[in-house]
């Protein structure tokens, strides 16, 4: 389980200005709203992300993400899973998340990650990033093209989507934790074989001896995997732009 309470993103290799950073609401085209946290860069990069949270949905944590993505130069959006079944409420670290998490749906997924993509995609190519679920979600929107340049994900759960049918989508950056047991080996090879048959051009990279959810959890001890992925991110982002 993707779960922290004392976490600090890992900084950007180059960290610029934020010209402004806010909890927002937005409206899904299926009439939901759902909490976002926007931030922007002084200095664009051309490039915007949107942010796929853990299990958690919009923790503290993710909203000091997308700040951290701003000073990098993407405009950014974190956005909020919870909209249906929970409202616009805060998540703190006593959110009781899993009972939300279960009533999740991949449709309302890509409806609340198109509404933050609108919201971007006038000033450039979209990614999205995940971690955990939402990696997986992340993976699953890019793969269905959605619109996207990209989907890049962390150490996803593979178990809360299914293998593309169709192809090809957008490409695909698989950053995993080598110790995770979220999803096995086996599991991404599968995924892998899927993407191959349907055409979806992916990259994939393993951190070996890595725990699930490196990146926050236990980034402080993985801080070379985490500037590695900051600088593989990047270059995804580049050359797909």
């Amino acid at each position: 389980m993707c779960h922290s309470t004392d976490s600090r993103p890992p900084a950007p290799p180059v960290r610029g200005e934020v010209a402004s950073h806010r909890q927002i609401e937005l409206s899904a085209a299926d009439g939901n709203r759902l909490l976002a946290y926007r931030a922007e860069p002084a200095e664009p990069n051309g490039r915007g992300m949107v942010i796929l949270p853990d299990v958690r949905g919009l923790h503290p944590y993710y909203r000091d993400l997308a700040v951290r993505f701003a000073e990098a130069g993407f405009r950014t959006i974190a956005i909020d899973y919870f909209g249906r079944t929970e409202g616009l409420g805060g998540r703190g670290d006593d959110f009781d998340f899993m009972t939300h998490v279960k009533q999740v749906t991949t449709d309302g997924v890509r409806a609340d990650v198109k509404a933050a993509t609108d919201s971007l995609s006038a000033h450039g190519p979209v990614f999205t990033v995940g971690f955990c679920m939402g990696g997986a979600h992340s993976w699953r929107q890019a793969a269905e093209g959605n619109g996207l340049a990209g989907g890049i994900g962390f150490y996803g759960a593979l178990r809360a989507i299914e293998p593309p049918a169709t192809g090809p989508g957008a490409p695909l950056l698989l950053l995993r934790a080598g110790a995770d047991t979220v999803s096995t080996p086996e599991d991404f090879a599968a995924y892998e074989a899927a993407l191959e048959e349907v055409g979806t051009p992916y990259e994939s990279h393993v951190y070996e001896g890595a725990p699930h959810s490196f990146f926050d959890r236990s980034y402080a001890q993985w801080a070379e995997a985490c500037r590695d992925a900051w600088q593989r991110m990047l270059s995804f982002t580049e050359r797909h732009a």
